[in-house]
């Protein structure tokens, strides 16, 4: 469960070293254990929130919520989203990264866009984890507590994309938000990961053809 060594490149990087990179600045490409301490201080409170209120409605609900969570973040959101980050070619059998740190690398990494299927698995599974809540607050008619569920989570939400996902390598994520620029500074030290993100050839029209 270790995190990358911030003094050597990554795998998927050609350079000899960090030194002068262009975007190491502006992509986390060692992900360190205050990137993780950041991530869990924004995440959890929604989290433990809504696990308070879910609690409220029977031991069990919580049971079942925590069983989804782990099946998810530890499985299929590793498999369908975490496999296509560069990070997963490193050669350590966990992930070491800010979100699913110490997940095991069960899947082949898999570089390149996420599919149409597997971005609607990762867009399913955000909506049943993080809406397993709202039934339960609504029928029990807590208002206050599923408001203050609903803002703590937004709050989370936009920190993610905002420090997190602007600096992130996994273009492959429907969340990611860095730019274009930098994507392609990233690829000219990445060629292993850039011709998975190769735009596809057109065939040729017969204007051309002459």
């Amino acid at each position: 469960m270790a995190f990358p060594d911030p003094s050597k490149p990554i795998a998927t990087c050609v350079a000899a070293d960090c030194t002068d990179c262009p975007v190491r600045a502006r992509i986390n490409c060692h992900f360190q254990p205050g990137d993780l301490a950041r991530f869990l201080a924004i995440s959890l409170p929604g989290l433990l929130f809504g696990g308070a209120a879910v609690l409220g409605a029977g031991a069990w609900h919580l049971v079942l919520w925590i069983a989804l969570m782990a099946g998810f973040f530890g499985l299929v959101e590793i498999r369908v989203m975490c496999a296509h980050c560069p990070h997963y070619a490193e050669k350590d059998r966990t992930l070491g990264c800010w979100a699913n740190h110490g997940a095991p690398k069960i899947w082949n990494y898999r570089p390149g866009p996420m599919s149409a299927a597997e971005k609607g698995i990762f867009f399913s599974g955000l909506v049943v984890i993080w809406g397993y809540p709202l039934p339960l607050l609504i029928t029990s008619a807590e208002w206050f507590m599923l408001v203050l569920y609903l803002v703590i989570n937004a709050g989370f939400f936009v920190g993610l994309r905002l420090f997190f996902c602007a600096r992130c390598m996994n273009f492959a994520c429907p969340l990611n938000a860095v730019d274009g620029h930098t994507r392609d500074l990233f690829f000219q030290r990445h060629p292993s990961v850039a011709r998975h993100w190769a735009p596809p050839r057109r065939p040729a029209t017969r204007a051309s053809a002459k």
